[in-house]
């Protein structure tokens, strides 16, 4: 073959396949027209007949399926509802079909109660037919009868194993009654087929958590925290899971992150702020807690224990020793109670020969006491539970004194006594420091911390 004929044969191929692609796009075209100009006059027809008899079968068949087909929902249902009540009296119509293409034809509508009816009837022609199950399974769904709704869907997911949405309504339901580990199964399948599903990962997560998985429910609602939709409710779960593990600098993160969407439903803004603001409390961050409980006050004002809190920590964030008192570490509180021991008795020379605690409810401190008066060794007890001391506490302490010889007793307590405790004392030598007296106590030290700097200043 000379060189000169192959650009000729090329040249004859693209022309060629030029001319099948012109042809083949023709025929289609000419194709749409033709079912176009069908469908238009097969829908003339039929409205001329019903023109002269509404009730006939076989034209409000061809328009039904034709209002179907293009998903004409409104005129689709009254067609096929229309026919469902015709399949009485021409028993050759198709009376499942008729019934099934009404019911869906209700529900796109959400005539979720139109449904019901023409829906069962196909179910009872056809049991096991998937249409009739899933659509039937997401209305029961929506009614809250789960029970019913797995049924349905379980025999759906017969028909269609691989169905998302079926899975989905099956893991769904099941978590609503509480089979968490059984939805589990369903729901993870589900996302596998859907991705894009940020509900049904939620609800993931959910049921991780009530399976006691709760590392896995954290990084799933960790990563929905940025979600518009999701996020909110995905921070206030992470972070109630994080206070509740003491993880409470990861809380704070979340919370913060949830109160940055827009939006938010009146009901998780609230608990959002709340709960930030007790994270806030676990990390003494007093002044922002504060700030975030008033913020709550404003919005309800007998939210849960709000208003306890703000009267609670007001008092701590105006007063720092205190704050120490009652809930700084435990180092940090011991440190405060030897400053109160060694300046308790004016011009005494004081010596702590033993510190005992009790977890984290109070310190007994010993310590010998010498004035110009009188020498000593007095006991100390620094209670922190803010409520009242009663008497089998004070009988404690008494039984401690006796057991470390100490000839003198100082109960301190940032609550107060009841009447047993301070019957208990009259006739024993126990001196009673309520909280009036605890906070002079406190803001002498404050005072005495000053003039010391001071006279450090001036030398």
């Amino acid at each position: 073959m000379s060189g000169g004929l192959i650009p000729i044969l090329i040249a004859a191929l693209v022309l060629g396949l030029i001319v099948i692609v012109v042809i083949s796009l023709a025929g289609r075209s000419g194709g749409g027209k033709k079912h176009s100009k069908s469908r238009d006059s097969a829908l003339r027809d039929a409205n001329k007949k019903l023109a002269q008899n509404p009730r006939d079968n076989e034209a409000l068949l061809v328009v039904g399926d034709i209002y179907y087909k293009e998903e004409n929902w409104d005129l689709a249902y009254r067609t096929y509802e229309t026919l469902s009540e015709m399949t009485s009296i021409y028993p050759t119509m198709d009376e499942f079909l008729i019934n099934l293409r009404c019911g869906i034809a209700a529900i796109k509508q959400n005539m979720h109660n139109e449904a019901f009816r023409p829906l069962n009837i196909a179910l009872a022609i056809n049991p096991a037919d998937f249409e009739a199950n899933y659509n039937l399974g997401s209305l029961e769904f929506q009614r809250k009868n789960y029970e019913k709704a797995i049924q349905h869907f379980q025999k759906a997911r017969m028909r269609d194993p691989e169905h998302a949405p079926t899975l989905r309504g099956l893991g769904h339901s099941l978590f609503k009654i509480k089979k968490y580990k059984e939805a589990l199964a369903f729901i993870r399948k589900a996302i596998d087929l859907a991705p894009e599903d940020k509900e049904s990962l939620y609800t993931l997560a959910e049921c991780y958590y009530e399976a006691n998985q709760t590392e896995q429910a954290v990084k799933i609602f960790t990563h929905l925290r940025a979600d518009p939709v999701m996020g909110p409710n995905s921070c206030l779960f992470s972070g109630s899971i994080n206070i509740n593990a003491r993880q409470y600098n990861r809380a704070i993160e979340d919370f913060e992150i949830g109160l940055k969407h827009e939006n938010i439903k009146p009901e998780i803004l609230i608990e959002l702020k709340y709960r930030l603001a007790n994270a806030y409390l676990r990390q003494n961050e007093i002044s922002s807690a504060i700030s975030l409980l008033r913020e709550v006050n404003m919005i309800n004002p007998s939210y849960k224990d709000v208003n306890t809190l703000i009267s609670r920590y007001q008092e701590l964030n105006a007063n720092h020793n205190l704050q120490i008192y009652l809930i700084s570490p435990q180092s940090d509180f011991i440190a405060l109670c030897r400053k109160i021991v060694m300046g308790y008795f004016p011009r005494a020379k004081c010596k702590i020969t033993n510190i005992t605690v009790q977890k984290n409810e109070w310190a007994d401190i010993l310590t010998e006491v010498d004035t110009p008066k009188w020498s000593d060794i007095v006991l100390f007890r620094f209670n922190r539970n803010q409520g009242s001391v009663g008497e089998l506490l004070v009988r404690d302490f008494h039984s401690h004194i006796k057991d470390v010889k100490a000839g003198k007793g100082i109960c301190i307590t940032p609550g107060s006594f009841s009447e047993e405790a301070k019957r208990y004392t009259e006739a024993r030598l126990i001196d009673l420091i309520p909280k009036e007296r605890l906070l002079a106590i406190l803001n002498t030290l404050d005072a005495r911390a000053s003039r010391e700097r001071t006279d450090t200043a001036r030398k």
